[in-house]
């Protein structure tokens, strides 16, 4: 049964940082677009950044660039998150998303939430001061 399984969520300090994963099944993780969002309650789950399993390129959006980072694990089949430098505007519950496989991400739609098949259940990240 495909499945994305995200963990690693939990509290911490501005400015501190937390690692997310994200575990995919094997054929999701397959030449793949994954990708991650958050979303806090009563507004739209927003696009966080995206890689291309296949080649390992990620992308990723204007208010985390610089401070997070997507990487893969190919032999466990995972996608990781490393968030650093966090703010108390990063606190959101997290997931992780798929296309189908044998899908590079375009810079065209990798941030829009409807191209994607797959979805985790989500983590909770909370960043106070």
């Amino acid at each position: 049964q495909e499945h994305l399984l995200e963990s690693g969520g939990g509290s911490a300090e501005v400015g501190g940082s937390l690692r997310l994963s994200c575990a995919a099944s094997d054929y999701l993780f397959s030449t793949n677009c994954i990708a991650w969002f958050r979303q806090v309650p009563g507004k739209e789950r927003d696009a966080v950044g995206a890689v291309s399993t296949g080649d390992g390129r990620a992308r990723y959006a204007d208010s985390v660039k610089g401070r997070f980072t997507i990487s893969q694990d190919n032999a466990n089949k995972t996608v990781y998150l490393q968030m650093d430098s966090l703010r108390p505007e990063d606190t959101s519950a997290y997931y992780c998303a798929a296309e189908r496989p044998y899908t590079q991400c375009s810079p065209n739609w990798w941030a829009r939430e409807s191209r994607y098949k797959f979805w985790g259940q989500g983590t909770q990240v909370t960043v106070s001061s």
